[in-house]
């Protein structure tokens, strides 16, 4: 382990007028010596006993592979501390409006100061959500045409989206000089909302041919919706009803019995004598299914809801949510609703063109917004876009935008991989920007694996020397060219760079994308070859994502990684998502005589006490919630009487203990040999996850340990083409090679793989490269690259017409 005292942080020296006797006038003030965040007894998920000292007002970048507890100590100790020490300077009655956050396990923390996160989380998926709504843009947007557009129609309320036109009359009683009187009154709120899509944009409709099979009656099983079975009670709940006959193929029902069966509003019926209220199967399935989170369904039923929900432009609107009358105000010849259409690098130039000095502070503030929008990179989205389809790297940035104008300092700013999803040509803007945070005299804390970022740093903090059970320590902290003399996983690898293949694997077909127009795509024709390994590039915004998930994702054989997070709480761990655990539990059964139930710490072999949480929670009001192990199963989770069961000398808890690779080795032989098991595992050890622990929590996974967990999940699919989204998201630079070493053993099994990637290690390897650009938003959409990863450099080289950004970076990473 190589270690070196921290960098030293800037100090004043303090010169007051008149210095006390006690202290010469060049020693420094007491306040100036609190220069360093200091962390003592660290223990948060992986962490052992951490202790390390971060200096302030300075660039400090954590590193180590993925799991090794960076987000464990930046943003488990040192963040969830400082907001939960600031939320406790509020009065009891806001904080019992606030999330109860609990204390980090950790010893001591000093010289914390108020934190600002800005994580890789997915913005919202409200369908009301947009780029605008979550920056405040549409806010001031509306002021703007409810004071300048024409003609004039209202308040802001009356350009948003999310207020609907209310109007309503009647009596209202109240006392006036010891009298009660009674007077009229009535009201009306101009609201902007689309009354048919309800400010959706879109509207939803049932396709009918999904739910019933017409050539069958109703006791042969016309009805396809899942959980639907001939002699349940879903579906005597119709062949009782009296409406139809129940023996009679739908194809031969009347209009009116396919009225009833379908569409018949709910009515109070008897059905064998009860009392039940009957409605068609479309209300029954749109209020049975379609009103729950398509996130929280069964995998069955939410493949059931994407064959059978249609959406369609909202016809009454075209898709921009608002009323006609909120379309047809106008400033210059713009509505709002085109405004927010435009391309935000376009609105922006539109925006200082318009003289207004009766709203001077608001066109200032608008603008700075906007120009803050492509400072960042992000210039190519536009304000209608919904928050929900924004990638984690471009959420990441867009809560960045608040930040970019604040005149606060001496406030530590946490980021998580901010150069996620970036173009190495855009990754030395984001560098600028963290720098320019730091020059404010903020404390920037930033978890990050890319080198050209680790670069910049003040301050490297080491974390590792692996991950999971064998991370959780400081390897190393200090300055760059120290971490590079390290002799560290991250020092090694820091200058890691890849060699262009000398011979490329063959296609033996291709995929046919013809005319793609979608988002700034422009007609795009181009052949996605099959077969071989496949590299898509091109800066942020270019169209990658519009190209592939827009014309391959969907078709028969195709299997999409994306980039979106996984469902996970405390009950849920790497054994119950990939399934491991169903195997594992019929072999406990089938070796002891008894209920595989027994064995879920979700059913009937859960401890009585916590549940099966293996821990107790105590609510105290307003104060944090005390977590305790439960002193009945000692954390187990599992009945005391469950844990006598055994399978090859181990019971079920000791196997969720397991790693990975400890599991594969104990299901690999003797009493405990379980073929099921072991395609599951040996798919988790293939993508580096041999450390993880079977039942470690879902909501403890770094961000590129879920990434590699639906990776692996998605690997036992029968799929002949895989597209997989950034799949370096999260990858520490030793294990991009293991990444590239999974690519090739799935396509020399005979799948073709598709990726979508901005590193220049996958460029390298690739077979074929599709580059599209030459810019983002209306500047790109088109491919201005077709050929292997040589002939791009090549041309980067020569200068010529076929040079691109994305081949002059590849072409300096690579070298000679």
């Amino acid at each position: 382990m190589t270690t070196t005292s921290p960098t030293p942080a800037r100090t004043t020296t303090a010169t007051p007028t008149s210095p006390p006797a006690s202290r010469g006038a060049d020693a420094l003030a007491p306040s100036d010596t609190h220069d360093i965040i200091r962390v003592t007894g660290a223990r948060e998920n992986n962490l052992r006993d951490v202790c390390v000292e971060i200096p302030k007002r300075r660039l400090s970048v954590f590193t180590g592979v993925s799991g090794s507890g960076k987000s464990s100590l930046v943003f488990g100790t040192i963040a969830a501390e400082s907001r939960r020490l600031i939320n406790e300077t509020y009065s009891a009655f806001l904080q019992g409006f606030m999330p109860s956050q609990g204390r980090p396990d950790v010893d001591h923390l000093e010289g914390l100061t108020t934190a600002i996160i800005v994580d890789q989380e997915r913005m919202g998926a409200n369908p009301r959500s947009t780029v605008g709504t979550a920056t405040d843009a549409n806010t001031l947007l509306r002021i703007l045409f409810s004071r300048l557009g024409e003609p004039h129609i209202g308040s802001p309320q009356a350009f948003s989206f999310n207020v609907a036109s209310i109007s309503g009359a009647g009596a209202v009683t109240f006392e006036k000089e010891g009298k009660k009187v009674k007077e009229r009154r009535d009201f009306q709120i101009t609201g902007g909302m689309c009354p048919q899509c309800e400010g959706r944009g879109q509207v939803s409709d049932i396709d009918v041919t999904q739910l019933v099979d017409e050539t069958k009656s109703l006791h042969e099983g016309a009805i396809t919706v899942p959980g639907y079975k001939v002699g349940g009670w879903s579906v005597k709940f119709y062949t009782e009803s009296g409406f139809f006959d129940p023996d009679k193929p739908i194809s031969d029902y009347t209009d009116q019995e396919r009225h009833d069966l379908l569409h018949r509003e709910p009515e109070k019926v008897k059905i064998n004598g009860i009392n039940m209220t009957y409605q068609g199967l479309v209300p029954q399935v749109r209020k049975s299914m379609l009103s729950k989170d398509r996130e929280a369904m069964q995998p069955h039923i939410r493949t059931f809801v994407d064959r059978v929900v249609t959406f369609t432009t909202c016809p009454a609107c075209d898709g921009t949510r608002l009323t006609e009358a909120a379309r047809s105000s106008t400033i210059a010849g713009i509505s709002i609703a085109e405004a927010c259409a435009l391309q935000i690098s376009d609105l922006a130039a539109w925006v200082r063109g318009l003289d207004e000095p009766s709203v001077a502070p608001l066109l200032t503030t608008l603008g700075e917004t906007l120009d803050s929008f492509v400072e960042i990179g992000l210039g190519y989205l536009s304000l209608d876009r919904p928050a929900g389809t924004l990638s984690g790297g471009e959420a990441q940035r867009t809560k960045m935008i608040r930040h970019l104008g604040s005149a606060l300092t001496d406030v530590t700013y946490v980021f998580d991989e901010p150069t996620i999803g970036l173009h190495p040509h855009d990754i030395a803007r984001m560098n600028d920007l963290l720098l320019r945070l730091r020059d404010k005299g903020n404390t920037v804390l930033v978890v990050e694996h890319k080198p050209e970022t680790i670069a910049v740093a003040d301050h490297v903090v080491d974390l590792g020397p692996r991950a999971g059970s064998a991370g959780g320590e400081i390897v190393y902290t200090g300055d760059v060219p120290g971490l590079r003399a390290s002799d560290t996983l991250t020092g090694r690898h820091l200058d890691d760079r890849a060699r262009l293949k000398e011979s490329v694997r063959q296609r033996d077909g291709v995929l046919e994308i013809r005319g793609a127009e979608q988002n700034n795509l422009t007609g795009v024709d181009v052949d996605v070859p099959t077969g071989i390994l496949t590299v898509v590039t091109g800066v942020a915004g270019s169209g990658k994502s519009s190209l592939i998930h827009g014309n391959l994702a969907g078709r028969e054989g195709v299997v999409v990684v994306d980039q979106a997070g996984i469902k996970g709480s405390r009950r849920s761990n790497p054994a119950t998502y990939t399934g491991l655990l169903e195997p594992i539990r019929k072999a406990f059964a089938k070796a002891n005589g008894v209920k595989p139930a027994l064995f879920s710490a979700n059913s009937e072999g859960a401890c009585p006490t916590c549940k099966g949480a293996g821990v107790v929670f105590t609510e105290l009001g307003v104060m944090e919630t005390v977590e305790t192990p439960c002193e009945e199963c000692e954390g187990r989770r599992y009945q005391a009487a469950v844990l006598e069961y055994t399978l090859g000398g181990r019971n079920i808890s000791e196997v969720l203990h397991l790693s990975v690779d400890e599991a594969l080795e104990h299901f690999s032989d003797g009493e405990a040999r379980l073929p099921a098991a072991q395609k599951i595992l040996r798919r988790l050890a293939d993508v580096g996850l041999g450390y993880l622990t079977l039942g470690q929590p879902l909501n403890s996974l770094s961000g590129g340990e879920r990434q590699r967990l639906k990776l692996a999940v998605y690997m036992a699919d029968d799929g002949g083409t895989y597209i997989l989204d950034e799949p370096t998201t999260g990858l520490h630079l030793a294990d991009v090679e293991q990444l590239l070493g999974l690519l090739d053993r799935l396509v020399d099994s005979g799948r073709s793989v598709i990726v979508i990637e901005h590193h220049q290690a996958v460029m390298a390897h690739a077979d074929w490269i599709i580059d599209l650009g030459p810019g983002a938003g209306h500047d790109g959409g088109r491919v201005v690259f077709e050929g292997t990863p040589s002939d791009l450099v090549a041309a980067a080289r020569d200068g010529g017409e076929g040079a691109t950004l994305t081949g002059q970076h590849l072409a300096d990473y690579v070298g000679d």
